[in-house]
């Protein structure tokens, strides 16, 4: 599939290097304005950018619009090719007064010094927040510092604080976040991911599996998975079930968790008396699932 888009680009005006691109969703010519342009420390200006989405990115400019994709639900995680996505992107400092390199920051706060204006440097990095750019419907998001550009967040959504979404990641469904979304990661229609809970991506796990949560499943409090869930599973609180994780089935076979990986209706515990993590079959009736009104989020 072949994308166009006119976007809108920062670049630094002593390397011209590409800080930033937006894309609005209206595709029209819409100009930025910003304190740190005022100065001349970057300026702007409008890039069309064309990509065919199985290519692997050819630019800042393409891998932006990629981003854009994926935030804009237009196109879901691991459907779009972002190989060497880090390579193209360039470390920023993300400051009230506009994107700028981190080595410009100290100079900005002098060429600034007579504006009304307190400087904010919300964060250093090659992603900047998914809401300065996209704002997905029917989504809230209690701490916007937490949700990554790139990240995919169906309607329904709830991601509170604590939550944490990457980029190529996210819900497709009407979800609770409370933990960590890791790079590659989806999770179901819903599903609840627990206060402090982790789901292991191909960044943090070193690998190439994608890992994913079916729907009406639950990863509990503090707990966290390195297999795929399949739909209405449980993962109890404090229990970290990695790939390897030695498990008790069913019928009391003993075998490695990815053996268990994706497979629908397991609970995963971890016996009390002997310390052995064990899945047994879920009875999903006694979960009482997401609340309705927590995620109606017109």
């Amino acid at each position: 599939m072949t994308i166009k888009r006119i976007g809108h680009k920062y670049i630094d005006v002593e390397t011209g290097k590409t800080l930033d691109v937006w894309f609005p969703r209206s595709n029209k010519q819409i100009a930025r304005k910003c304190l740190a342009s005022k100065v001349g420390l970057i300026k702007g200006e409008f890039v069309e950018v064309s990509l065919e989405i199985n290519e692997a990115p050819k630019s800042a400019e393409d891998a932006y619009l990629r981003l854009h994709l994926l935030s804009e639900c237009a196109v879901q995680p691991n459907s779009i090719n972002l190989e060497g996505v880090f390579g193209l992107l360039t470390n920023v400092a993300w400051t009230s007064a506009g994107p700028v390199l981190p080595t410009k920051v100290e100079e900005l706060r002098e060429l600034i010094a007579d504006e009304e204006h307190y400087l904010n440097v919300t964060s250093v990095d090659k992603f900047p927040r998914m809401t300065d750019y996209v704002i997905p419907e029917g989504v809230r998001i209690g701490d916007a510092d937490r949700v990554r550009m790139g990240a995919h967040l169906a309607s329904g959504t709830t991601v509170m604080h604590e939550g944490f979404v990457n980029f190529n990641a996210g819900t497709l469904g009407s979800s609770m976040v409370e933990g960590r979304i890791s790079q590659g990661v989806v999770v179901g229609d819903g599903s609840d991911i627990g206060g402090g809970a982790s789901t292991m991506g191909t960044l943090s796990g070193g690998g190439k599996t994608i890992n994913s949560i079916g729907k009406s499943s639950m990863v509990g409090a503090n707990a966290g998975i390195g297999i795929s869930l399949g739909d209405d599973c449980i993962v109890e609180a404090g229990l970290y079930v990695t790939a390897g994780s030695k498990v008790k089935t069913p019928d009391g076979e003993i075998v490695a968790a990815r053996e268990l990986s994706g497979m629908n209706g397991l609970l995963f515990r971890r016996n009390s008396q002997t310390g052995a993590i064990e899945a047994i079959v879920a009875d999903a009736s006694k979960w009482g699932g997401l609340n309705a009104s927590l995620h109606s989020n017109d």
